[in-house]
Order: C-alpha cells, then sequence, then structure tokens
C-alpha cells in the first residue's frame, strides 16, 4: 500500500464518503497508531486506523467497476437485500457494487454503479453541478407557460429550483437539463405547476447516455467516461 490521506483511507475501506471521515476527523473519533488523527494525516502501510474502537481495513484488492445500468420502473436504488426487487439483486453482479445517486422507483433509465468509493461524492456533489437529462411525460397538454417556469425555477422543498433547459417533444412530453439532484425534483416541480407525470426517464449524466442500452441491461464505463468522473475529484 502506498501513503495515503487518512480521510481517503477512511472511504477506501468502506466505512464512510471522504466528507464523511473529515467530520469523524474533526470530531477527534479517528485514530492512527492509537494517536488522535488530523485532516491531512496520512497512512502508511502497517498503520492502525481506528474510529471508536473499530479497526479499518482496505478490502482485498479487486478489480474496480463502472456500470451504466437502464433501470426500470420498479426496481429500487438500495442494497438492503430484504427490499424486494432491490437493484443489486437484480442486475446480479458478482463483486458487491452500489449506487451512485438514486431513482425513485417509479422512474427509470440510467443509473450508475460502482466499487469505488472515491467517485461518489465528486460526481453528486451539488459544487459540481453536473448535467443530467430526462425524458419526461405528464398527463395534460404542455402549455407555454408551463415551459417557461419549469426552465426559470419553481418553488418546491422551500427553495427555488436553478434553471433548467427544457425542448418541447409532443403535446404531452418534453426534454429536461437539471443541475441539482433535489429529491423527487422533476416530479415535485410538475406537481407544483399543476402536472402529474406519467413517465420519467433519464437518459443521460453528464456525457454518458442509454444509447444502445436496453431497459434492464448494463454496459460497463468506457475509458474516457471513467476519466470524465475522476477528473471531478479536484473539484470535490
Amino acid at each position: 500500500m502506498t501513503a495515503m490521506r487518512i480521510n481517503r483511507y477512511i472511504s477506501a475501506s468502506g466505512y464512510s464518503s471522504r466528507r464523511q471521515a473529515d467530520k469523524l476527523i474533526e470530531a477527534g473519533k479517528v485514530t492512527i497508531n492509537g494517536k488522535t488523527a488530523e485532516l491531512g494525516a496520512t497512512v502508511e502501510a502497517g498503520d492502525l486506523v481506528q474510529i471508536a474502537g473499530r479497526t479499518l481495513q482496505l478490502p482485498a484488492t479487486e478489480d474496480l467497476v463502472y456500470i451504466a445500468f437502464n433501470k426500470p420502473a420498479g426496481i429500487v436504488c438500495t442494497a438492503n437485500p430484504k427490499v424486494p426487487a432491490n437493484i443489486i439483486d437484480f442486475i446480479n453482479f458478482p463483486q458487491r457494487i452500489f449506487t451512485i445517486g438514486r431513482l425513485d422507483r417509479d422512474s427509470r433509465g440510467l443509473i450508475l454503479l460502482t466499487n469505488d468509493g472515491e467517485i461518489v461524492n465528486p460526481l453528486i456533489h451539488a459544487r459540481n453541478q453536473q448535467p443530467k437529462e430526462y425524458r419526461v411525460r405528464v398527463d395534460k397538454v404542455i402549455t407555454g407557460e408551463f415551459l417557461e417556469k419549469m426552465s426559470t425555477g419553481v418553488a418546491i422543498l422551500d427553495t427555488v429550483t436553478l434553471p433548467a433547459e427544457i425542448k418541447r417533444i409532443n403535446q404531452h412530453e418534453f426534454f429536461i437539463e437539471i443541475k441539482q439532484g433535489l429529491n423527487r425534483q422533476i416530479r415535485r416541480m410538475c406537481e407544483a405547476l399543476g402536472y402529474t407525470v406519467t413517465d420519467l426517464q433519464r437518459i443521460r449524466i453528464m456525457d454518458i447516455t442509454l444509447a444502445g442500452l436496453e431497459e434492464g441491461s448494463w454496459r460497463q464505463l468506457s475509458h474516457n467516461e471513467v476519466a470524465a468522473i475522476k477528473a471531478l475529484e479536484d473539484g470535490a
């Protein structure tokens, strides 16, 4: 093992994200060889890292996995094996993987999965504001006023959504690109304007798309796609 920062070591062990690790370090809950760790401390091979008395270890070396999955509606984005139709059981991948972000049960489309804890925060952190595009169908005829309000911002969850890119497809469908990840954001935006979403499909995250990926199937991300995600780490 090469020397690594303590927050990265904690993340790589699977205990928490790097951001959460920083909070644990600041709270004085992390020790290295029995001494309270400080932010920016490094861990060398053979060092004993503990959190509240629990010893952390890096997992056995395994290939890092980066997957794009076309989620069907009805599949739940959780690793909890007790939840019926959970995404991990559905994919049945031979290595332990987890989702980056989520799609609600009723939504479908692109979701990313990995076993690399290092890329999760950079991709989902609001600071990076990575674009995500959706195809949406609603229950009523789309008006110009509706499109204008969806594009300029809608008051939901005690805030106003950021400006979004909107393109009408037909009377009931539109594309929307957002750079936020509020809970059920698009559904809530539509509901606030008197519309109900009848189908919601995420079709793109950054430059990663569903092209050639049938519903219920997955593929490994390309080298360039992974590199683009990892390039976000400096801003996380």
